[in-house]
């Protein structure tokens, strides 16, 4: 009786053992997520933020939709931990020094150069 008794004593405390790991888990995820969430909030707003100061209103809008753009084009998940927003920075900032060169080269620059 007692080696039984020992017995579910032990599986007891792996079960407690496997919901505090659950639980754990479950807090990392969130943790994880909020980390995700800032990442996702602050990253275009400082984008835009630096359009707006270096080429104006109507670019910073147009460069809000290409940042969306370049978002949507990502492979991983909106949500996964591997999310990487700087890479949809510097993608849509790639679009920008393009529309950039474009206008130059036709000559259509002259509010942009400061």
């Amino acid at each position: 009786m007692h080696c039984f008794s020992h017995s579910a004593a032990t599986a007891t405390r792996k079960q407690e053992r496997k919901g505090y790991g659950h639980r754990r888990s479950e807090v990392e995820r969130e943790i994880t997520l909020q980390k995700q969430t800032y990442l996702a909030e602050r990253e275009p707003s400082s984008f835009i933020a630096a359009v707006t100061q270096l080429y104006g209103p109507e670019q910073a809008r147009l460069s809000a939709h290409d940042w969306l753009d370049e978002s949507d084009l990502m492979d991983s998940p909106p949500q996964s931990e591997d999310r990487n927003w700087r890479a949809v920075t510097i993608a849509a900032s790639a679009r920008i020094a393009n529309t950039v060169n474009v206008k130059v080269a036709s000559g259509g620059l002259t509010q942009y150069i400061k």
